[in-house]
């Protein structure tokens, strides 16, 4: 494939998943008897996007999204619920993605990328000791400057529960395919970049692999995974990518990561002001 070919279609996958997860929110929050427009869900999920890839544990990410509803007018009560309702129906998705990646590629990818994997971390392990004790560090502070405003976002689930019986089941059920395009699209972007290679590694184990990378990111402290998911890109878990495995990961990073950094980051500066994300920035880095 074509560097331009890629190009066109990683752009088009994001437009995609930003797409599919705007029509999300906005049906779900619907479905809680509120309006919010597409636009407006398009940009609450940028705050969300950029405040996730930036903050240790993706603890912003909730907070930013909430901002954005209450920005656009809906309920705190509503915007809390809907945000709850959106996690526990792409959570089955997730998984469901998961467990037949797992089953159909797991063999074929833990004997093309375990040994390169293993042996990446025994070439490199004062790195993997390094990327370990900050992801350690990272972790304890990130629970410190954890604020109660945090916190208190993340409702019990049994409370949106409530919520969940009251509202109809259509935007419920419409969601559900919404998620798989989020899964496939972001998922589908390292296997497009890696068909630019002369001999790109095999699809299905590089699938799982682009699927691991992305969603442990939900689990490591550090913002974005950063450390273990570079350490764990190069030494082979998308498969062998050659000498330009560098270039790959930085347009992989982009377009993943960045292009909801840049684009959270640019809303939230044109709508709050330069000013108050500073004083946000500065808030997060002194939790006294």
């Amino acid at each position: 494939m074509h560097l331009l070919d890629a190009t066109l279609l990683c752009i088009a996958l994001v437009l995609t998943d930003l797409l599919a997860r705007a029509w999300r929110i906005q049906w779900i929050v619907q479905g809680l008897g509120h309006r919010i427009g597409f636009w407006d869900s398009l940009v609450l999920n940028a705050y969300g996007d950029a405040a996730c890839a930036l903050t240790p544990l993706r603890i912003g990410g909730e907070p930013a999204r909430l901002a954005g509803m209450l920005q656009s007018r809906v309920p705190a009560t509503a915007a809390f619920v809907a945000i709850s309702l959106e996690v526990l129906a792409a959570w089955p998705v997730i998984l469901f993605a998961a467990g037949w990646m797992a089953w159909h590629y797991a063999p074929d990818w833990w004997a093309t990328a375990g040994p390169r994997l293993a042996s990446a971390a025994a070439g490199a392990w004062p790195w993997v000791l390094l990327v370990s004790v900050v992801s350690v560090v990272v972790w304890w502070y990130s629970r410190r400057v954890a604020s109660t405003a945090v916190r208190h976002v993340r409702r019990p689930v049994r409370r949106a529960l409530v919520y969940w019986r009251r509202m109809p089941m259509w935007p419920l059920v419409v969601s559900l395919p919404l998620s798989f395009l989020n899964v496939a699209t972001r998922t589908a972007i390292l296997p497009v970049l890696a068909l630019t290679l002369p001999s790109p590694p095999e699809l299905g184990p590089m699938f799982l692999g682009s699927f691991a990378l992305l969603y442990s990111q939900l689990i490591l402290p550090t913002p974005s995974g950063a450390g273990a998911v570079e350490l764990g890109f190069l030494g082979g878990a998308a498969g062998d990518l050659g000498e330009r495995a560098g270039w790959l990961l930085l347009a992989w990073r982009f377009y993943t990561n960045g292009v909801g950094v840049l684009l959270g980051v640019g809303l939230a500066a044109h709508t709050y002001g330069w000013p108050a994300l500073r004083r946000l920035a500065r808030r997060w880095s002194d939790p006294d």
